[in-house]
């Protein structure tokens, strides 16, 4: 069974960084790729970004594409998301998710079978 834990929210101002990390515990011999999920209030949950371990692809929603970067950490098997330029519409709960994703649900949630407590960002103007 797999554990996520986030880490590396907060406040922040429009155009501030914020780095989020995700730490993997437990048996994650079933991990073929994690990602970053976020919602806002009054809204859907939605896809920010993922990686696939194999290979080491990432893939972006277009919204944060050039802002957000994600990685994995191999010798803590973790992942992070580094955040730039951050706007108030980025401000959300953001979940880290782990699961064996195939490319038609590498951006959907279902694509994952676990996921962390989140982590609140917030971006004020």
């Amino acid at each position: 069974q797999v554990q996520l834990v986030e880490s590396g929210g907060g406040s922040v101002q429009v155009g501030d960084s914020l780095r989020l990390s995700c730490a993997v515990s437990g048996s994650n011999v079933e991990i073929g790729g994690m990602g970053w999920f976020r919602q806002a209030p009054g809204k859907e949950r939605e896809f920010v970004a993922s990686i696939r371990f194999m290979g080491g692809r990432t893939y972006y929603a277009d919204s944060v594409k050039g802002r957000f970067s994600i990685s994995r950490e191999r010798r803590m098997s973790a992942i992070s998301l580094q955040m730039n330029s951050l706007k108030p519409e980025d401000t959300a709960v953001y979940y880290c998710a782990a699961g064996r994703p195939i490319l038609s649900s590498i951006a959907t949630t279902s694509g994952y079978t676990s996921w962390g407590q989140g982590t609140q960002v917030t971006v004020s103007s």
